[in-house]
């Protein structure tokens, strides 16, 4: 197993995504201290300090000499589903699992930070804007706001985007193949019309996304920007030394 983090959280990590992925359904039986230790070859006072963790998080339920169960909380379960781990598959599946229930969209003179990440030319004088709001168990967590080239935002209708996410709309339904992204990733604060979005109080921490997509010959046609609560999101990435001609460079591994 990696080393970078504790031994005990790696395990913790992956019971927790057996029990988020349904690997094991509410009230299942998992596998038992000696079983889970002799798995991942840990001593049973490791698998005993990581169950722990799960137990007092709500995810499992001990029961003294009857063994250890999933919790019957389902929506505890779907909450914390939402967690990142920072690759474009598993966001865009955390997504998937939202509700969009604020939809704004609207045609607007292209700022020029836009316009010079979108690439417009100079006649391209508008984009089109979408601003929404997701939710999870009626709960917002994330703001978004888009940008597009009028010409693929015009086709876009508003009600599409309460049934399922832009990014699906605009390859399965526009033809769009995307090759590559551009992300930025930072810890921010909220401001005014992020605060009142997300119902949090103006200056708490956030998430803050920033992705260009491509498609081919390098041609940017979407800019989002996300940001997502901070009490709800984690960014989580694990990074190996590769040692090469001497050198240490450190990169980072799935």
């Amino acid at each position: 197993m990696a080393t970078l983090l504790p031994v005990y959280y790696q395990i913790k990590q992956i019971i927790k995504t057996w029990i988020l992925n349904r690997d094991y359904n509410a009230g299942d039986k998992i596998p038992s201290e000696n079983e889970l230790a002799e798995k991942f070859g840990v001593s049973r006072l490791t698998v005993r300090q990581a169950i722990a963790q799960l137990v007092q998080e709500g995810f499992l339920i001990s029961k003294r000499g009857g063994g250890t169960f999933v919790t019957q909380n389902d929506a505890l379960i779907s909450r914390f589903s939402l967690e990142f781990t920072g690759f474009m598959d598993d966001l865009f599946y955390q997504i998937s699992k939202s509700k969009t229930k604020s939809v704004q969209m609207h045609r607007i003179p292209a700022p020029k930070w836009v316009k010079a990440k979108l690439e417009l030319p100079d006649q391209e004088r508008e984009c089109i804007q979408i601003k929404r709001v997701r939710f999870l168990d009626d709960k917002s967590f994330a703001f978004t706001v888009n940008y597009l080239p009028v010409e693929i935002g015009k086709k876009l209708h508003e009600k599409d985007l309460y049934r399922k996410p832009l990014l699906h709309i605009l390859e399965q339904d526009f033809g769009i193949e995307f090759t590559e992204a551009f992300q930025i990733i930072q810890a921010s604060f909220a401001d005014q019309e992020v605060s009142e979005q997300l119902g949090i109080v103006s200056g708490s921490p956030i998430l803050f996304v920033e992705r260009i997509m491509y498609t081919k010959n390098a041609r940017p046609v979407e800019l989002v920007q996300s940001s997502y609560r901070g009490d709800l999101y984690k960014y989580i990435v694990r990074l190996k030394n590769l040692k090469k001609k001497q050198k240490n460079t450190w990169t980072l591994e799935a």
